[in-house]
């Protein structure tokens, strides 16, 4: 993504707003980012940094983001030096990628004194330093190893910038000068481009070759980039035919033709938060989770295989009715069976008499061969029974792990993955804290309302599906659910009242959308009276027996059928 040195340009200029204002509060969500309550007479406003190569940047945002129940040493560190502080002033050198935010803050000893934070956004060096008046870093969110040799970036050193490129500095050369530093390059203009001028992308860089290919001058075509990064250009999404946004820029970009469709934003902070947002917050998700992902990983693989020894062995007991045969047939036929002999043919009475010929232990009495019979025989009955009771349980451990390992994906806040990791404590696949004491977050369904003004919810977790299902749902309302497919509970508050097709197609929707089936077409999905739902004693989270049930096909995204 070109968060280039010339688009830090305009969101450094747009946080020239922020000077004079106070520090509120202090936040860091991960360990990657910061923000700053910022406010000023008629203004308040969230200053988000983000360090996190790949998506590194700095400006404003409406996004309230989830914070974490302690705050990082980092944070706790930024707070105690800039708590109360104010914003004197945002600056960047040049065109590089580097913007550095001015304070005015106090010290322990009550002396005025200036505090520099300096954001690096390069490359997969990203870094936010804490810099004290002295120009020594007070701390850094990464700090460098002395033996790599790299940068001295550690507590009590002196701050050096990064090493400066040997660039075309394009705020203060012409257009006429560095369409001569590309020229006289050996290469095609955009390499020509990306090597000779600082903060310029690739995707500006291949911009200007495009438009010098269409018959623009190189000069010109350059100049009217360096227009736009003077302040004449706008915030730009460049959007893909399906309505994600594929890129971000501060210039209109014609190279892509039709295949891309370009979106004005009214800030460059409202275009970064909608570029960002929702990748980012999939990204919080999933890191959030990503212990109960191995977790419930690792348990389906064991289940699995447990389950197929278990199956294998108990596809051997299916012959012990030929062990109680034998034994039958030696005890009525001990006389004819030889000392010694390794096997006996027998006229079999549960066949018509037909011969049968029986193995025999040579070492063994004939009394004794078939009491061993008889022996295997209740053995394999007693394990017919024991495993047969196991798969049943395997099976059951498996549907639960699918329930849970759908929940985890269908997860749309932190908050969400804090109740699955509940769930799994509970029942015993993760450790709680000891002594942890901590109030039950409220749980909160989603819902929706019908055209016939019927409410709707859908439990987003198996505990949230028990919840609804058997506190909140009254026993005529319909609940409806995936048929055989790992998914929500949905209810419709009815109270036994007619419901239309719509509302039950609608319900029906709603039920496959939020399931493991929410990407394929004509999903089943079953809908009864909920007092023909029960959940078994001893069952797991969010699973329940039904009958006198209907169903109703549904594509999540569209289609349906009675």
């Amino acid at each position: 993504m070109p968060f280039d040195g010339c688009f830090l340009k305009q969101t450094v200029r747009e946080l020239e707003e922020a000077i004079d204002t106070h520090i509120d509060k202090i936040y860091q969500p991960s360990k990657d980012e910061l923000v700053f309550l910022l406010r000023k007479k008629g203004f308040a406003k969230r200053l988000f940094i983000c360090m996190k190569p790949g998506a590194a940047r700095l400006h404003f945002t409406e996004e309230k983001l989830e914070n974490p129940p302690a705050p990082p040493m980092f944070c706790m560190l930024v707070r105690k030096h800039l708590s109360g502080g104010k914003l004197l002033a945002v600056t960047q050198p040049g065109a590089e990628r580097v913007a550095q935010l001015l304070f005015s803050a106090v010290n322990e000893m009550g002396d005025p004194v200036q505090i520099r934070l300096i954001c690096e956004f390069i490359g997969n060096k990203t870094n936010l330093l804490l810099v004290g008046e002295d120009g020594r870093i007070i701390d850094a969110l990464r700090r460098s190893d002395p033996e790599t040799g790299d940068r001295f970036l550690l507590p009590g050193a002196l701050y050096q910038p990064p090493e400066k490129q040997e660039k075309a500095d394009p705020t203060t050369h012409t257009a006429a000068q560095l369409a001569a530093l590309a020229a006289a390059e050996n290469k095609d203009t955009a390499a020509a481009l990306l090597d000779t001028v600082e903060g310029f992308s690739p995707l500006i860089c291949r911009e200007i070759a495009w438009k010098q290919e269409t018959g623009v001058p190189l000069q010109e075509a350059i100049a009217s980039i360096l227009q736009d990064v003077n302040g004449a250009g706008a915030p730009t999404l460049l959007m893909k035919p399906n309505g994600i946004p594929a890129d971000f820029t501060y210039t209109a970009i014609t190279q892509y033709g039709s295949d891309v469709s370009l979106l004005r934003c009214d800030s460059y902070s409202a275009l970064l938060d909608t570029f960002y947002a929702e990748r980012e917050k999939a990204d919080r998700i999933h890191r959030a989770a990503a212990d109960m992902i191995k977790l419930v990983r690792t348990l389906r693989a064991r289940t699995e295989k447990k389950l197929a020894l278990r199956l294998q062995e108990l596809e051997k007991c299916k012959d012990r009715e030929t062990l109680r045969i034998y034994g039958e047939l030696l005890k009525a036929n001990l006389y004819a069976v030889k000392s010694g002999a390794k096997t006996v043919t027998v006229p079999n009475f549960y066949e018509e008499m037909k011969p049968i010929t029986i193995p025999l232990d040579p070492t063994l009495s004939p009394q004794k061969n078939a009491a061993l019979y008889f022996k295997e025989y209740k053995k394999t009955y007693t394990a017919e029974q024991t495993l047969t009771a196991l798969t049943a349980q395997d099976r059951e451990e498996l549907a639960y792990l699918e329930t849970v390992a759908d929940s985890i994906a269908r997860c749309e806040s932190l908050t969400d993955v804090a109740e699955i990791r509940e769930e799994l404590a509970q029942a015993g696949y993760l450790k709680q804290a000891p002594n942890k004491r901590k109030k039950e977050a409220p749980t909160h369904l989603k819902e929706f309302v019908s055209s016939e003004g019927y409410r709707i919810a859908v439990g987003k977790n198996n505990r949230q599906n028990d919840l609804l299902t058997t506190v909140l749902a009254g026993k005529n309302d319909l609940w409806f659910h995936t048929k055989n497919i790992p998914g929500s509970h949905v209810v419709v508050f009815c109270g036994g009242n007619p419901v239309s097709d719509e509302t039950l197609l609608f319900a029906a929707h709603l039920a496959a959308a939020h399931s493991k089936a929410a990407g394929s077409s004509n999903v089943p999905v079953d809908y009864t009276p909920v007092k023909f739902v029960k959940k078994p004693a001893g069952a797991k989270p969010g699973m329940v027996i039904y009958t006198t049930n209907k169903t109703l096909f549904v594509t999540p995204n569209g289609g349906s059928a009675l």
